[in-house]
């Protein structure tokens, strides 16, 4: 089984930057699209970002559009969060996942992280 693990979260003040990394074991990434996630305390689970198998494809929440940018390496099994000009309402734990399939933000992905701390404040 799919196997992802998320890491780089932390705590950093409004403007700052963070970059997330989600790594596979065991299976290779290249066939997945990669998705982002994040959920604030007392918020719904929100779509950040997606980056197709190939990398040719990528889609962003409104709300990160311009400041966020996701990439992958796929020689590392690794797909990249890099966040910029970081909020307050940026707190929230970041989650990776994975599909077979486009990369939507909206639909269902299969495998999923357990999970990085993010938190802008300062």
């Amino acid at each position: 089984q799919l196997q992802l693990v998320e890491s780089g979260g932390g705590l950093v003040q409004p403007g700052g930057s963070l970059r997330l990394s989600c790594a596979a074991s065991k299976f290779s990434l290249d066939y997945y699209t990669i998705g982002w996630f994040r959920q604030a305390p007392g918020k719904e689970r929100e779509g950040v970002s997606c980056i197709s198998s190939n990398g040719g494809s990528t889609n962003y929440a409104e709300s990160v559009k311009g400041r966020f940018t996701i990439s992958r390496d796929n020689a590392k099994n690794t797909v990249y969060l890099q966040m910029n000009s970081l909020k307050p309402e940026d707190t929230a734990v970041y989650y990776c996942a994975a599909r077979r399939g486009l990369c939507v933000l909206f639909a269902s992905y299969d495998y999923w992280g357990q999970g990085t701390q993010v938190t802008v404040s300062s």
